[in-house]
């Protein structure tokens, strides 16, 4: 099989399937391929998805076109795609249930040397990051990165624990990834745009999402974006979270994955901490 026609209709199923990668998923195992998929008449389209799916009629050869396109127009910018179904796609994120369909990863290393070379961590926590927070971010990492394991770090690029996960990874001598909730080419927020550009330029680390280019940072965006982060890592380290908090989905993500997590404890009478407590 032409692997460039396999390639774009991946990329362009995981446009079309963006917030229900189940749906694209089960019609990849049914058809053998993405580029079969896209093939589909439309009377096979309604038969398997139904005469009302928003998504019938959206699996044409003109969409594996855009994305062709789309492709090419990344190449310059050391952004590729993988796809669920091809052999660099991240097992670890392929095990799970609502494993996105592709994924775009920037990045001037490889992407078979990204995701299977060590074990990932995932450290996360809240944007409103403590003192205490932030120096136990620091010292985990750093303790982390004196293993023989030399882990991979992941979280997401947002202000607080995030971008202190990937700047202590750095400075300890460790990869790391950010998953972001854009598309592949925008940062946010932008002030950690000059970070983000050393990850992606940083042997063995790399800038990670599933939303296509042109993609804004709106807020469901960030709970999509959170099942990726436990999903790559084989433990999620929780620094600190408020009971609601972002950090405790993802936590909570990573334990359906049958993945471990792990807590920093706090003051109970910190609402930042509180999130951890209750885990523990």
């Amino acid at each position: 099989m032409n692997t460039l026609e396999e390639t774009a209709s991946l990329c362009a199923l995981n446009r079309i399937f963006g917030f229900e990668p189940k749906i694209g998923t089960a019609l990849l195992e049914h058809l053998g391929s993405a580029a079969e998929v896209m093939k589909l008449s439309r009377k096979d389209q309604d038969l398997l998805l139904g005469t009302r799916s928003r998504y019938a009629g959206q699996l044409c050869l003109r969409a594996v076109d855009n994305a062709v396109e789309e492709l090419n127009g990344l190449k310059h910018k050391n952004i590729s795609f993988v796809g669920q179904t091809q052999q660099n796609y991240p097992s670890l994120l392929r095990d799970c249930p609502d494993a996105p369909i592709g994924l775009y990863v920037r990045s001037t290393t490889p992407i078979e040397d990204l995701f299977e070379a060590r074990p990932g961590i995932a450290v996360i926590g809240t944007r409103d990051l403590s003192p205490y927070g932030e120096e136990w971010c620091r010292r985990i990492v750093s303790g982390l990165a004196d293993t023989q394991e030399q882990p991979l770090i992941v979280s997401g690029l947002a202000l607080g624990t995030d971008i202190c996960a990937h700047k202590s990874a750095i400075e300890y001598g460790l990869p790391t990834i950010a998953v972001m909730a854009t598309g592949p080419e925008t940062i946010y927020p932008w002030r950690h745009t000059g970070f983000a550009e050393r990850i992606s330029d940083t042997p063995g680390c790399a800038l990670v999402t599933d939303y296509p280019p042109g993609t804004a940072p709106l807020a469901i965006h960030f709970l999509r974006r959170n099942r990726i982060i436990a999903g790559l890592t084989e433990a999620t380290i929780l620094i600190e979270s408020r009971i609601k908090g972002g950090g405790m989905m993802t936590s909570r993500l990573a334990f359906s994955y049958n993945r471990d997590v792990y807590a920093l404890p706090g003051r109970v009478d910190d609402p930042r901490s509180q999130g951890c407590n209750l885990l523990i």
